[in-house]
């Protein structure tokens, strides 16, 4: 098995609501703001080469919205999903599976683009499957009125109409072990119902992808809950019991929306679990 980091793009939220109730005399401390009150984010993607298999974890935002969508989220940087893969010797075609977290914009708007003519959506991906698991794509697909502009129907539905479209299991608690895909899933529903973050076994090591579950170092304080989860006090509970095996058994902890920390290791404390370490994906994925 070989890992590698696919980032699919750099953008701006609002601190405020990424940290929900947190004063910014808190949050700002590990995420500084700008003048317009907006913190440095990425959409760093993880893909996974495991014999025949090419594996990719979440897609970011994608490239075919407007101009004027895009403005809210001031994107920087020059980084692109295709770039991303292209450097690592990869490109669209070759992923054989692409494994969506969740249906949020930021992290399957790359799934589908245009066609040639701009008269209508195609996948990104031809030669893949797309997993998502039946509650959350019926979440996505009834949306609430909270996370409607979150789930965009043109990122979703297209998905559906091409026959790529597979689901997961469902785990009778919180965890589905040995999963189709080759690593263990841990479903949360703080943030939006039936997350799914990817624990991989990688040379002896434990890999988290952990989405939204952990957007940032700076979220590890439990409080320290975004605005945009619907059940913050789930997120409470899912994140404490997670960082704690983190902490227990050393898991290393990939970021995909810290712009600035791409793995972490997490320790106990007297204030609770905290960082221990920060790593480069390179480091870890020799």
């Amino acid at each position: 098995m070989k890992l590698y980091p696919i980032n699919a793009g750099n953008f701006k939220l609002d601190g405020g609501a990424m940290f929900g109730v947190v004063p910014k005399s808190l949050w700002q401390r590990s995420n500084p703001a700008d003048a317009n009150n907006m913190i440095d984010l990425t959409a760093r993607c993880l893909l996974i080469e495991d014999g025949n298999r090419l594996i990719l974890i979440d897609n970011g935002m994608g490239d075919k919205q407007s101009s004027k969508f895009f403005g809210y989220y001031y994107p920087w940087g020059n980084d692109s999903l295709e770039n991303s893969l292209k450097q690592q010797g990869f490109q669209a075609d070759d992923v054989t599976d692409v494994f969506l977290t969740h249906l949020h914009f930021d992290h399957c708007g790359g799934s589908i683009t245009w066609n040639s003519d701009k008269t209508g959506y195609q996948t990104a991906f031809k030669n893949a499957h797309f997993w998502s698991n039946k509650n959350h794509w019926q979440w996505a697909t009834q949306p609430n009125k909270r996370e409607k502009a979150s789930f965009l129907k043109e990122n979703i539905l297209p998905i559906e109409e091409s026959g790529q479209l597979k689901f997961t299991n469902l785990p009778k608690t919180d965890l589905l072990k040995n999963s189709a895909l080759g690593f263990d899933i841990f479903f949360a529903n703080g943030h939006t119902e039936k997350q799914m973050i990817p624990i991989i076994n990688y040379n002896g090591k434990t890999i988290c992808f952990m989405a939204d579950l952990l957007p940032t170092v700076g979220h590890l304080p439990l409080p320290y809950v975004m605005g945009y989860d619907t059940r913050p006090l789930l997120t409470l509970d899912e994140k404490e019991k997670f960082l704690n095996l983190a902490a227990n058994n050393n898991y290393y902890l990939f970021l995909e929306h810290d712009a600035h920390n791409e793995i972490i290791t997490v320790q106990h404390t007297e204030k609770g679990v905290r960082l221990k370490h920060i790593y480069k994906t390179n480091e870890i994925f020799n």
